[in-house]
C-alpha cells in the first residue's frame, strides 16, 4: 500500500500518513513498499517490474524489493513470498541501523508477512486494519486464520473506526489491543471552493455541458461491486434532473456503463476514471451530494474529503459511518436499495446547509493529527 510509478495514487493515504509521521514526531520511517510480479511481466506487470525502484520520497525512504505473485490465485501463499522476499533487506538494514518495531499499514496479507518478518528480528509488530483487509480476507478460512495469528503476535494493533475495531473483535481479535487511528486531511487542498464560475470551469475541464440548474451527484471510488455505484445509476431514472460524476477506475466499469445505457441515463452518467488530486476537490466542491452506497467499509476517505469540500453524503450504514455522518449537517445514511439511495439524494439536496457548516464536521482530521498519533501509538508499544 504505497504509491510507485506505475501506481502512483495507490496507497496515497498511507504515504500522507508516514510522512506525517516523519515529519511531526521523532520516528524515522523507513518503508519496504514489496511489488509482485508473476513469472511473466507483460502488460502491467512489465510497468510494475519497471517501478520497482528505490528512493527518497518526499523525505522518506523508500526500498521496492519484488516478489513471485499468482495473480488470482496465490492470495494464501502471498504472505509468506512477501517475507521471503523481504526478509534479506530487512536483516541488513537492521544490521546497518537498528529497527525498534515493524509495522504493517495493511492487515492482508501485509500484516502476516510483517509478522514474520518481525519475529525474525525480535521486535515488536503494529498492524493497521482498514476495512476490506478484514471484511473480505476475514471471509476466507485461511485468511481469517492468518489474521488472528498475526494479531496475537502484534504488540498493538490499529484500525480506523470504532465499527471496524468490533469486526476485528468479531474476528476473535483483543479488543483491548486496538487502538483507533483515523485517517488524516490534506485542508489546503480540501475545501469548500465556492466561486460562481466553479461548474463552469468543471464543465470545460471535463468537457461535460453542466447546466446551471443541473442538480450533481458525485461518486467517488473503485468502480467495484461493494461499492454500489450501480444503485446510484438506477436511481438517476427518478432524479431527472441529474448528473452523476463517477470517479475510480474498476472492474465492473463495462457493466456499470451497459446499466446507465439499459436504465436511459447514459448522457447523465460521465465515468471520469481516476482524476488529478487536485481536480478531485473541484468535482466534490461543484457537487451536491456525495452518494457512497458501499456493502463495507472501514472509513473511506472519500467520505472525508467530501464533506471538508462542503460537500454532504448519502451512505449506506457501513464501517464507521455513523461516526462521520453524526450531524444532519454531515448527511443521511441510507439502506442498501435504489429507493433509499435515491429518496436520501433528495433529502439531502431539499435541505442542503452551508458549505462552511458541512466542512465542520470534519474540523478533528488532518495529517498531522493523524502522523502524531502514529507516532504517540508507536511510543506506547516499544516502552512496554
Amino acid at each position: 500500500m504505497w504509491p510507485n510509478a506505475s501506481a502512483p495514487r495507490f496507497g496515497t493515504f498511507v504515504a500522507r500518513s508516514i510522512e506525517a509521521l516523519a515529519n511531526h514526531t521523532d520516528w524515522e520511517p523507513v518503508v519496504i513498499n514489496p511489488i509482485g510480479l508473476p513469472p511473466l511481466a507483460l502488460g502491467r506487470y512489465r510497468e510494475a517490474k519497471e517501478a520497482a525502484v528505490d528512493g527518497v520520497e518526499n523525505g522518506v525512504v523508500v526500498h521496492r524489493p519484488t516478489f513471485r505473485l499468482l495473480p488470482k490465485v496465490g492470495g494464501r501463499l502471498n504472505p509468506r513470498l512477501i517475507a521471503k522476499a523481504v526478509m534479506p533487506l530487512g536483516k541488513r538494514l537492521h544490521e546497518e541501523q537498528p529497527f525498534d518495531l515493524v509495522d504493517a499499514q495493511f492487515f492482508y496479507p501485509d500484516g502476516p508477512a510483517a509478522a514474520r518478518i518481525a519475529a525474525e528480528l525480535s521486535l515488536p509488530l503494529s498492524i493497521k486494519a482498514r476495512g476490506a483487509d478484514i471484511h473480505y480476507w476475514g471471509g476466507r478460512s485461511y485468511g481469517a486464520h492468518a489474521l488472528k495469528t498475526a494479531a496475537q503476535q502484534a504488540a498493538g494493533l490499529l484500525s480506523v473506526s470504532e465499527a471496524l475495531a468490533d469486526d476485528m473483535a468479531a474476528l476473535g481479535m483483543d479488543r483491548a489491543k486496538i487502538a483507533i487511528h483515523r485517517t488524516g486531511l490534506d485542508r489546503d487542498r480540501f475545501r469548500p471552493l465556492g466561486h460562481t464560475q466553479l461548474r463552469n470551469r468543471l464543465g470545460n475541464e471535463l468537457g461535460i455541458e453542466i447546466g446551471e440548474n443541473d442538480q450533481l451527484i458525485a461518486t467517488v471510488g473503485a468502480l467495484i461491486e461493494r461499492k454500489g455505484q450501480a444503485l446510484v445509476i438506477k436511481a438517476l431514472t427518478d432524479l431527472p434532473d441529474a448528473r452523476l460524476l463517477l470517479v475510480g477506475k474498476g472492474e465492473v466499469e463495462a457493466s456499470l456503463r451497459a446499466l446507465a445505457r439499459s436504465e436511459g441515463v447514459a448522457d447523465r452518467v460521465h465515468f471520469l476514471g481516476s482524476v488529478d488530486h487536485d481536480l478531485l476537490p473541484i468535482i466534490l466542491s461543484a457537487a451536491d451530494v456525495m452518494a457512497l452506497p458501499s456493502a463495507s467499509e472501514g472509513l473511506a476517505n472519500a467520505w472525508i474529503e467530501a464533506l471538508a469540500c462542503g460537500t454532504p453524503l448519502v451512505i449506506t450504514d457501513a464501517g464507521g459511518a455513523r461516526e462521520v455522518v453524526n450531524t444532519p449537517a454531515a448527511g443521511v445514511i441510507v439502506a442498501r436499495r435504489t429507493d433509499a439511495v435515491r429518496e436520501g439524494i433528495r433529502l439531502v439536496m431539499q435541505n442542503r446547509r452551508p458549505p462552511l457548516e458541512v466542512a465542520a464536521c470534519v474540523d478533528v482530521y488532518s495529517w498531522v493529527a493523524n502522523g502524531k498519533a502514529l507516532g504517540a501509538h508507536y511510543d506506547r508499544l516499544v516502552e512496554g
